[in-house]
């Protein structure tokens, strides 16, 4: 897998990215008619945007799921297919582990219905305690048309033996999966929530997005349904922090694009990295 970095990365992100090949494995498919790319490889601009909103400010550990939604944004001419988001977890404490988060995210129009359960999201630790989960489980990857907007919804919670209270931002990025290698073609807002003992905060009870005082910290406001597709022009594009909360560590929420990265040799070096936490 072959990157360019639009900015300088920390060597944790560039790991989140050499693990790509890693969280997506699965045997290739033969597929008669490939979606197409909807970039070019010299491109430096990012053919999908990524934004979050919608979640809560705060679960509590052991609680119940807790809604949010990611968009998935096409602003080239031509459709992006086998698109699957990753999120990244960075928690202050560096105590997160991943069993801890239970992510789902649903494809269709998130309702469920038809037989379609959420698909869990398996987390991997990075050697920066940065908690790195893709959007796989077999999936095929969402479809996301020219000049359109797909909002994907997702579920959170977290497990009764987390370390509280405890501070996170989550980010999201976008890779379009060619047979079982991706490259990162998106970049994210920062979500920050705390995960607290039960009764710690307001609470809601799942599926409730709970009113703005309830809702989390993130760059950018929106809302919208799971699988709802809209125009281009309704999501907003990549955002600065937000001013409020612990600054996300490492420099999350740069962006990372499609293309060459001409230091193989770092490439190989965070690939050992992450293969050692295969083990």
């Amino acid at each position: 897998m072959r990157l360019r970095l639009r900015t300088s990365l920390p060597l944790s992100v560039t790991a989140a990215a050499a693990a790509l090949p890693l969280l997506l494995a699965a045997p290739a498919m033969a597929v008669a008619n490939p979606r197409p790319t909807c970039a070019a490889p010299d491109s430096r601009t990012f053919p999908v945007k990524t934004r979050i909103h919608g979640g809560p400010a705060s679960y509590d550990v052991g609680g119940d799921f807790r809604t949010w939604y990611i968009d998935l944004t096409n602003t080239t001419a031509h459709t992006c297919g086998n698109i699957h988001p990753i999120v990244v977890l960075v928690d202050e404490k560096r105590a997160l582990r991943p069993e801890q988060a239970r992510l789902e995210f649903y494809e269709g129009d998130g309702s469920g219905g038809q037989g379609r359960e959420p698909h869990p999201v398996e987390f991997q630790k990075s050697d920066e305690d940065e908690n790195v989960g893709a959007f796989d489980d077999g999936f095929p990857g969402f479809t996301v048309g020219p000049g359109r907007t797909l909002t994907v919804k997702v579920r959170l919670s977290v497990t009764s033996d987390a370390a509280v209270p405890n501070d996170v931002v989550a980010n999201a990025a976008v890779v379009q999966r060619h047979d079982d290698d991706g490259d990162w073609v998106g970049e994210s807002n920062d979500y920050r929530f705390r995960i607290e003992d039960e009764g710690g905060g307001e609470g809601a009870e799942e599926e409730d997005s709970g009113s703005d005082s309830e809702l989390g910290t993130w760059a950018g406001s929106g809302s919208g349904d799971g699988g709802v597709v809209r125009e281009e022009g309704a999501a907003s594009g990549a955002d600065e922090l937000a001013s409020t909360g612990p600054r996300a560590p490492h420099g999350l929420g740069v962006t990372v694009g499609v293309g060459l990265f001409a230091a193989g040799a770092v490439l190989l070096v965070v690939s050992r990295r992450w293969a050692r936490l295969r083990r």
